[in-house]
């Protein structure tokens, strides 16, 4: 089994020569499905929070919820890199930015991914220098949402797509070996992928816009059905699957009352 740093290392290696796939999991079996099926990269995202915890967003999702996810999903995943989020407000300062990272590192992540391009790159550089592999991620950046009053698309104007650029310049200075690109105008996407010497990743970017793409998992078989990202096209319908089912066995369990009988109790 590779090292962590090594399968950072064949990540960035994939810049212009193959195209990285990201996928989202939080929990064993999905990891362990994921990482057979060849995914390069395994994102236990806080992400977690909306489709597995019930939260409206990312913002709730404390530490402690990804080390529990993180942990389950490393137990199943032998080949893939596991990627685990910082959640909001655990990486403020330098040194809390290098502590979260070592705890997610020491329950199963072979790299942490943190939201934001320049001003992250100290915090950036102090994690990879303490040994652990980081993957940056600019453009729409969910654990602001609150602040910007919700999902924007960013990179619309040049102002925009240039201080994209000077992000994607930081974080890849910084030591990250790949950098996730959400939620940008495509032009932009493909002008940050051009000039990026690290592999971007696309999420709502546009296709063929990355080096790779992203993806959340119950996104892609329908496992979420009350709502779907317009940029994504299910390839499965779990949800219809996993009621039908139900509702099978439901039909199949049922006994008319009274129909039920008992063996007689044994005398002592």
């Amino acid at each position: 089994m590779k090292t962590s740093q090594e399968k950072a290392a064949r990540i960035r290696a994939c810049k212009h020569s193959k195209h990285v796939t990201l996928v989202t999991g939080y929990d064993y079996p999905t990891g362990r499905l994921l990482d057979e099926a060849g995914v390069d990269i395994i994102l236990v995202g806080d992400s977690v929070g909306m489709v597995m915890l019930g939260f409206p967003d990312t913002t709730h999702v404390t530490m402690a919820h990804m080390l529990h996810h993180v942990a389950a999903t490393a137990r199943g995943v032998k080949n893939a890199l596991v990627l685990g989020d910082m959640p909001i407000h655990t990486y403020d300062t330098v040194e809390a930015a290098v502590e979260t990272a070592r705890q997610l590192y020491d329950v199963g992540a072979d790299a942490v991914k943190l939201e934001g391009g320049a001003e992250q790159a100290e915090k950036i550089k102090a994690i990879v220098e303490a040994g652990i592999p980081v993957i940056g991620h600019i453009g729409l950046l969910p654990q602001r949402v609150k602040e910007e009053g919700g999902y924007k698309i960013k990179g619309k104007t040049e102002e925009e797509a240039l201080a994209l650029l000077a992000d994607v310049a930081a974080v890849a200075e910084a030591g990250v070996c790949a950098v996730v690109v959400e939620g940008v105008r495509p032009d932009t996407a493909r002008r940050l992928t051009i000039a990026s010497p690290i592999p971007t990743l696309g999420i709502g970017a546009g296709s063929h816009t990355c080096d790779g793409d992203v993806v959340v998992i119950h996104d892609l078989v329908g496992a979420f059905p009350w709502f779907v990202p317009g940029f994504i096209k299910p390839r499965a319908n779990v949800a219809e699957v996993m009621t039908t089912a139900v509702k099978s066995w439901m039909k199949d369990s049922y006994t008319e009352p009274g129909s039920v009988t008992y063996p007689a109790e044994k005398e002592d």
